[in-house]
């Protein structure tokens, strides 16, 4: 079982380091947005997967709060970027 949850964090950890290239290399500052709105997922499902291995709710709770804030951070990006008041 512990083979699963490092194979799955790994991956995880890959695929940040995808979209952390995405980011910095984006030609446009909306392809850096998705590129942290991806980051900020894999950090959500990260805290969910530590929580299923550690068997702590804590985990879960703060990748819920996290997963709120990021998303709230989303949308105010994207109205600045819009121009939108």
């Amino acid at each position: 079982m512990t083979t699963l949850f490092l194979i799955t964090g790994s991956l995880l950890l890959i695929f940040m380091v995808f979209s952390l290239l995405r980011g910095a290399l984006g030609p446009t500052i909306p392809d850096r947005v998705v590129a942290l709105d991806t980051i900020n997922t894999l950090i959500v499902a990260s805290m969910i997967i530590f929580g299923a291995y550690f068997e702590e709710v804590i985990f879960v709770d703060v990748a819920i709060v996290y997963a709120l804030l990021s998303f709230i951070t989303t949308l105010y990006i994207a109205k600045y970027l819009e121009g939108g008041r």
